[in-house]
């Protein structure tokens, strides 16, 4: 097993690379760029330092043919959202919509989440206010920013689901 690493520019800390086994290429992180996992607070836009083990899947099917992928591969649907609210029991959990909690939605109009990978922070158990919904997704074309997540372009991101394994990792490296 090889692990994915990911390293910030050190100029901004808002973009970087994702290293696979001599592979490389762009991804976005967080507009609040990078920091220790135990000092990520819910909406600070920070992207956690740290090893997070990959968990799942989600896909638009509409969208995106089913990759090859050692995870477990979960169709998206309509009523699919993840609740980002600290004082909610689901907290850093998916949830059915509507929800009356604060929560995002997984179906989305732009591309964004066509493609979504749940990374195991703060999940085992969720501890409120630590930090939701942190996945590698899909990049805007700008590369912009993201809100506290990785993303890669989609061609990347399925190429990546490609050479995995089920117990691979992503290390998000400090600067």
């Amino acid at each position: 097993m090889s692990d994915i690493i990911v390293t910030p520019d050190i100029e901004t800390g808002r973009a970087g690379w994702l290293d696979h086994d001599g592979w490389r290429v762009r991804c976005a992180l967080g507009k609040g760029g990078c920091k220790p996992a135990a000092d990520k607070r819910e909406g600070d836009g920070a992207t956690p330092l740290g090893r997070w083990p990959l968990r799942l899947a989600f896909i638009r099917q509409d969208r995106v043919p089913p990759p090859r992928c050692a995870l477990p591969l979960v169709p998206l649907d309509t009523g699919m959202g993840w609740c980002d609210d600290p004082a909610d029991p689901a907290y850093n959990r998916p949830v059915r919509l509507p929800f009356a909690a604060s929560h995002e939605k997984l179906w989305r109009e732009d591309h964004v989440y066509d493609l979504i990978v749940v990374l195991g922070h703060n999940d085992d158990p969720p501890v409120p206010g630590l930090g939701s919904a942190i996945f590698l997704h899909v990049a805007r074309p700008d590369f912009s920013p993201t809100e506290g997540c990785v993303a890669l372009a989609l061609p990347d991101l399925l190429t990546l689901l490609g050479r995995i394994e089920a117990d691979t990792a992503l290390i998000i490296a400090s600067q």
